[in-house]
């Protein structure tokens, strides 16, 4: 065959496309243990935001952040419709994957009330902050629609004067695609520090948090993100949601 022909030109092409794949292929499959443990870390690095066991901008190295995490947090797997701990035989800790599960028919429930996900799963990670025999803060895994994306985050609630599990320790979202400037500012420190201290529920026990249009004037309510209502809304949906008895609710009471 000529190595000018079209025959030599597709052979050569062909050639190429085999070779790239491979590499690409094995980059991948290569680097798969590195973003596991990568993705790891960045998860346990958002719990101990919120828990406020670690500082915004505060510079941690892997080893920093994987032993705080291992000296203060206690991860269970809870069934949210109960509260109690999941009894699954074919579930663990180590192999049970929530994002999937909560697009698994056979895995979740229907959501209703306040969100416009469509299911949740049955199943949840929970981390918790001990101390003397009690469960002092608790860290929850949530998620919610924005104005252009599901937002997932965490947010940790911690005993109040009450000694209830009914107020707002902190808040991050570590993944969204909301806009740069507006509701992307649901990652702006500043904001999210004045979800600190916040109340939960009413002393009748309604989900009273919300994220209001202007200037928050009671411990129910955060300052809403200017230029941003949809993505507002979708925040105090998704807490509203999470902190109801379709969410951790029935959890929360107890071990209360």
């Amino acid at each position: 065959m000529q190595r000018d022909s079209i025959g030599g030109t597709f052979t050569v092409a062909a050639i190429l496309c085999v070779v790239c794949s491979v590499i690409v292929s094995g980059a991948a499959v290569g680097l798969r243990p590195i973003q596991q443990v990568k993705k790891a870390e960045f998860e346990k690095k958002n719990i101990l935001l919120a828990a406020g066991l670690i500082k915004e901008g505060e510079s941690v190295s892997a080893e920093q952040i994987n032993a705080t995490y291992e000296d203060n947090i206690t991860v269970e797997l809870i069934d949210l419709d109960t509260g109690e701990p999941a009894v699954d035989s074919e579930i663990t800790l180590e192999n049970y994957d929530q994002r999937a599960a909560s697009k698994d028919p056979e895995k979740s429930t229907e959501a209703t009330g306040l969100t416009s996900i469509a299911r949740r799963e049955r199943y949840s990670r929970v981390y918790l902050i001990n101390k003397d025999g009690k469960t002092q803060l608790v860290v929850l895994p949530i998620y919610g629609k924005g104005l252009w994306s599901t937002l997932y985050g965490f947010v940790a609630v911690e005993r109040d004067a009450s000694d209830k599990l009914n107020q707002i320790a902190g808040l991050t979202f570590y993944s969204h695609a909301e806009t740069p400037g507006l509701g992307g500012e649901v990652d702006n420190p500043a904001w999210k520090e004045k979800w600190q201290g916040k109340r939960v529920r009413n002393d009748g026990g309604e989900v009273q948090l919300a994220v209001i249009k202007g200037v928050a004037k009671s411990e129910f309510e955060v300052d809403g993100l200017s230029g941003a209502t949809i993505t507002s809304n979708g925040v105090t949906n998704t807490i509203q949601y999470w902190m109801s008895d379709e969410g951790f609710g029935k959890f929360l009471a107890n071990i209360e």
